[in-house]
């Protein structure tokens, strides 16, 4: 009788991705992604609109209190683009990494029943998360080019926009290797949990999402451009917003970051996978 035969072996190197075994499971990764993303608003009024609705009140929020009330330059660019363009690229990598973490805790009932690459479970949150940034980001250019319309900001996008798809994998392989990280991290330590919602809210106010990097000077201004996400954020805005050039370095920076950290989680995670079930 024919059909699909799995051998399922112990690992034999911390780095084991098993590429091969990940294609084999597509169909699975698939019906994580859709459940993923349908199961979010699936019992909710508005549904799909909150994918929309999110995004743009916090922008609003932003918008009345970092800009209203506390006058923070945004260098030229109409507050809402400002805020808009910033959360966008944060709320996909915050999402990839607050997901990501809770791996092993959330799926700890399907994880000790069958088998299957573990890693499907955290890829299923990136692709999933990258569905709904998508949405996201044509709210972005539908608002830019009202903007340039019916407004008085212009803004021309040139060659930098062959930076785009790069900004987008750094997001989702940095917030997939430190969320691989502390997920292996929370099967012991559950306080891990409640660290990461609490870390990530403090990290945003690290990120030049409410404030351009142009106004930080001295030495905070050195510990904003140690921040990985800094470089990102800020080519994003350079491309759809300032039309500056982007600043190499930290975009290189941002990149071994993301290498790093992958390499890391991954290392991390295949071994945590082996015994996980003995400590969550």
């Amino acid at each position: 009788m024919s059909g699909y035969k799995t051998k399922i072996s112990a690992k034999r190197s911390l780095f084991d991705l098993n590429l091969r075994e990940l294609f084999q499971f597509r169909d699975l990764l698939m019906l994580f992604v859709k459940r993923d993303f349908i199961s979010l608003y699936k019992q909710t009024i508005l549904g799909p609109i909150w994918f929309f609705l999110q995004p743009l009140l916090t922008t609003i929020v932003f918008t009345f209190v970092f800009g209203k009330i506390a006058e923070i330059s945004t260098d030229g660019v109409p507050r809402i683009l400002f805020y808009l363009a910033g959360l966008t690229c944060w709320n996909y990598f915050s999402e990839c990494l607050l997901k990501t973490s809770n791996t092993f805790v959330e799926n700890q009932n399907i994880f000790g029943k069958v088998y299957f690459p573990r890693l499907i479970t955290p890829l299923s949150i990136v692709i999933s998360g990258l569905l709904k940034f998508g949405i996201q980001f044509i709210l972005f250019i539908g608002i830019l080019i009202g903007f340039n319309i019916i407004g008085d900001f212009k803004s021309s996008i040139d060659i930098g926009l062959l930076y785009f798809p790069l900004l987008v994998v750094l997001m989702s392989l940095m917030g997939l290797g430190l969320g691989l990280l502390i997920s292996s991290l929370t099967t012991k330590y559950r306080d891990f949990r409640f660290l990461i919602q609490f870390g990530i809210q403090l990290w945003l106010y690290a990120t030049p999402v409410i404030y351009p990097i142009s106004t930080i000077e001295g030495k905070m201004r050195t510990v904003i451009m140690l921040n990985p996400m800094t470089g990102i954020i800020e080519a994003f805005k350079s491309i759809f917003l300032t039309n500056t050039p982007i600043d190499p370095s930290s975009l290189i920076y941002s990149i071994g970051f993301t290498i790093f950290a992958l390499v890391i989680g991954v290392i991390v995670f295949n071994k945590t996978e082996q015994n996980f079930m003995d400590t969550i």
